[in-house]
């Protein structure tokens, strides 16, 4: 007797694939779960999760799948063209972030560096950005992060939204960085009353403030250079 086809949509919808990679996280995901997720659909006969697990079958598991050509992955009954092509653009993604080294990260050593990494993203925009950079303990960058779009005043860039960040990526350190629309770097009394806070909420947590750079039309201040981090 033929093995019943237990579709997606009855699985409960705790225990489907993506929700349960919204509630728990990518890292609680089987292999065969994510693998369900990039395929995204089955096929008449079968639920998207037992397309995968075939597939994992198939290559007897993902350190055989990773290196699976195109036309392998075509031989697997469910596995079109393009099903095979996200899949393979999926392990290579896997592998770049894998072979990536710590030392390609960019490193901050001055407010020209800072400059230099964000100038020509900022100095066009037509509103104000207040941005953080995130840097580990060898001031390389971890992570960059939009915290607030609009003129900047001191009760609305919290504390805690820019140092929640920092406590997610361990980071070690941030910069504070925004730009001008006007072109002209010179900072405000709100700037400096921003940078003073984030500077005295940054020592209460251990985690150092190291400066904040206004970034202009090809020119830059940095707050710390000026005395206001000290």
């Amino acid at each position: 007797m033929p093995q019943q086809s237990l579709l997606i949509r009855d699985v409960p919808v705790r225990e489907r694939p993506r929700e349960r990679l919204l509630t728990e996280g990518a890292r609680a995901l089987s292999n065969q779960e994510i693998l369900a997720i990039l395929l995204r659909t089955g096929t008449k006969q079968e639920s998207v999760l037992q397309l995968a697990q075939r597939l994992l079958t198939a290559f007897d598991g993902i350190s055989m799948l990773k290196e699976a050509a195109i036309e392998e992955l075509c031989l697997v009954k469910g596995i079109g063209q393009a099903k095979a092509v996200e899949l393979a653009a999926a392990v290579e993604l896997g592998r770049r972030l894998h072979s990536l080294q710590p030392d390609e990260r960019y490193v901050i050593r001055s407010p020209e560096d800072v400059a230099n990494y964000v100038m020509e993203d900022m100095r066009f925009l037509l509103q104000e950005h207040f941005d953080c950079l995130y840097l580990n303990t060898k001031n390389q960058v971890l992570h960059r992060k939009t915290i607030f779009i609009g003129s900047l005043n001191a009760s609305i860039v919290h504390p805690r939204e820019v140092f929640k960040e920092a406590l997610r990526r361990s980071a070690a350190s941030v910069v504070c960085l925004h730009n001008h629309p006007s072109g002209d770097p010179t900072p405000s009394r709100e700037d400096i009353d921003v940078t003073k806070r984030l500077h005295e909420a940054g020592k209460v947590l251990g985690i150092e403030v190291l400066d904040h750079v206004i970034i202009g039309d090809r020119r830059y201040i940095s707050l710390k250079e000026k005395g206001h981090l000290n």
